[in-house]
This record gives structure tokens, C-alpha cells and sequence, in this order.
């Protein structure tokens, strides 16, 4: 069996049709269908159930998908390794960010990287569920929540902060330095709808305090959330440093005095994968310019 196949057979996977992975591959879907249907004589087992349109591994596909991928990316892992030794400025970094700390904390980091290694070709994802590209080699570094404990991950802590509760300035808490977390309680809240990090971690933390949240508006982009909140309809719980950075004159951000949520920010990387250049520089990059905030 051949890397090329493998590299074909993993691309059918994740399409689930043969058209788009010939394709994404370059090549026709008859030459596509041949080869899958070579490794299937090969193996002497059926790799794909094909019902009509659709299809979809078998048992034995899901085994050679598990074992293809690591083998693939061992190989990157060496090219990636023999290029290191030429101590080069140049490659590839992908990288994984919640949205709001793309939108509002971290672009100007990335665009210092950018000056400082011009050559590197940076990918930015921004994504919920950021570990999770990291684990699936879809990024090569990620900066998200430090919730995860998997072990095919190393993480290093970059900073910690509390939220606050952001209001307009026409709102009735506007004149108030400080809340109690019951008094967020009895307020109409914006917030982002469920499923996403901010909103997971906010809910379980009242919850545990025994809060019930007012939600009134879900939305799913911190612009549209601030934008809500800006045009007095309710107030908002958010990052400090986020809401801070708007420099937004017509908002007020409220301490919570007594138990306010608290979320820990970190960058993670695969501890089985190797970790290039520009990858390690980037790390280095961020931890510098995150301790000087």
C-alpha cells in the first residue's frame, strides 16, 4: 500500500464522497474510485458501506483511517523536523483562536508575527471548540480555555481574568463600581447562545452559586453582544481585558464584588507532534506580549 493511496483514502473519509475528495486531491473521481477499490482488494475487506449517494466506513475503514492519519502525520512530523535543521524563517503555522480573542486581543499579536517572520505562511481558524482542532491536527497550536485535561496535549497558561458586567451608559447600574453576582440575577442578559465556552462557563458558575440567568438575547458574535448591550436592551457578563480593549466610551464595565466568574486562558500544542520553527517562536511571541498586559 502506498503513502499516495493513504493520503486519497483519508481524504474520502473526510469528504464522505468521492467527487469532493477527487477534487481536493487533484485528480479525477474514476482514478479516486480505483485506487480506494485497489487497497480494498488489497486488504480483502470492504473499507466504504455505499448506500446510494452517501457513503461511510466500515469498521475496517474506521481502523486504516486511525492508522493512516498517524502515519501521515508522522511523516510531516519528519519533514517538518529535517527542515527545522536549517534554523529558517519560512513554513507554515496554523493556528486556532476563540473568535472574540481574535476580534479583540490577539490580531495585533498575530500581526507582530507576521512582520517579524514575513516568510511564514499564517492559517487562522477561529472556532468553539479550538482543543478539539488541536487534538484532530487541523491546527498546529491553539489559544482557548484551559478546561481540557487530555493528555495528548501540552498547555501552557497564559493569563487569568475575571468577567464583568457590562452595561450602557443609560443603564439603571451605570452610576455602580461594584454588583453582587444575585444582583446580575434579577438583570435581562445578552448572552451567547449555549454550546459555546463564555456561556458554558458563566452558566455553571451562577449555577453553582445558585443563580439562575435572565437570558433575553442570544447571539453568537461578541460585535453583535456589545452592540445589544450598547443600545440599553440588557447587560452583558464578559472578559475584562475584552471589553476594556473597545475603549467605548457609551459602556460601563461593573466589578462583581463577591464571586465573580473567573476563566483561564492557555496555548496548547499536540506533545506528540513536532512542533516547528515558526510554531515555537509564535508560542514564545505570545507568552512575551501576554505578561506585559
Amino acid at each position: 500500500m502506498e503513502l499516495r493511496q493513504l493520503e486519497y483514502f483519508v481524504a474520502v473519509c473526510e469528504e464522505l464522497h468521492f467527487t469532493r475528495a477527487a477534487e481536493r486531491l487533484g485528480i479525477t473521481q474514476p482514478t479516486l474510485s480505483i485506487q480506494i477499490r485497489t487497497m480494498e482488494d488489497e486488504l480483502g475487506m470492504q473499507l466504504f458501506d455505499r448506500i446510494g449517494k452517501r457513503i461511510t466506513p466500515t469498521e475496517a475503514g474506521y481502523i486504516l483511517l486511525k492508522q493512516a492519519r498517524s502515519i501521515l502525520l508522522k511523516l510531516q512530523d519528519a519533514y517538518d523536523e529535517i527542515n527545522g535543521l536549517r534554523q529558517y524563517d519560512g513554513g507554515n503555522l496554523v493556528v486556532g483562536l476563540m473568535a472574540a480573542e481574535l476580534d479583540y486581543r490577539l490580531t495585533p499579536i498575530l500581526i507582530d508575527f507576521h512582520h517579524q517572520f514575513p516568510k511564514v505562511h499564517l492559517k487562522i481558524h477561529s472556532a468553539i471548540e479550538v482543543a478539539d482542532m488541536v487534538i484532530n491536527n487541523l491546527v498546529d497550536v491553539g489559544i482557548t480555555l484551559m478546561e481540557t485535561s487530555d493528555p495528548r496535549l501540552t498547555t501552557i497558561p497564559l493569563y487569568a481574568e475575571e468577567f464583568v458586567l457590562v452595561v450602557s451608559e443609560r443603564h439603571e447600574l451605570a452610576g455602580r463600581k461594584s454588583v453582587t453576582l444575585e444582583t446580575i440575577g434579577n438583570q435581562p442578559l445578552i448572552a451567547y447562545p449555549k454550546g459555546f465556552k463564555a456561556r458554558e462557563l458563566i452558566e455553571t458558575h451562577c449555577r453553582d452559586h445558585g443563580l439562575n440567568l435572565n437570558i433575553i438575547v442570544e447571539t453568537s458574535t461578541a460585535s453583535s453582544l456589545y452592540g445589544f448591550v450598547r443600545s440599553n436592551v440588557g447587560a452583558c457578563l464578559q472578559p475584562h481585558s475584552l471589553s476594556h480593549s473597545l475603549n467605548d466610551p457609551t459602556l460601563r464595565l461593573i466589578k462583581i464584588e463577591d464571586f465573580p466568574p473567573l476563566r483561564q486562558i492557555a496555548i496548547m500544542h499536540r506533545n506528540d507532534k513536532f512542533l516547528g520553527y515558526a510554531a515555537q517562536q509564535f508560542i514564545q511571541l505570545v507568552q512575551e506580549q501576554l505578561k506585559k498586559d
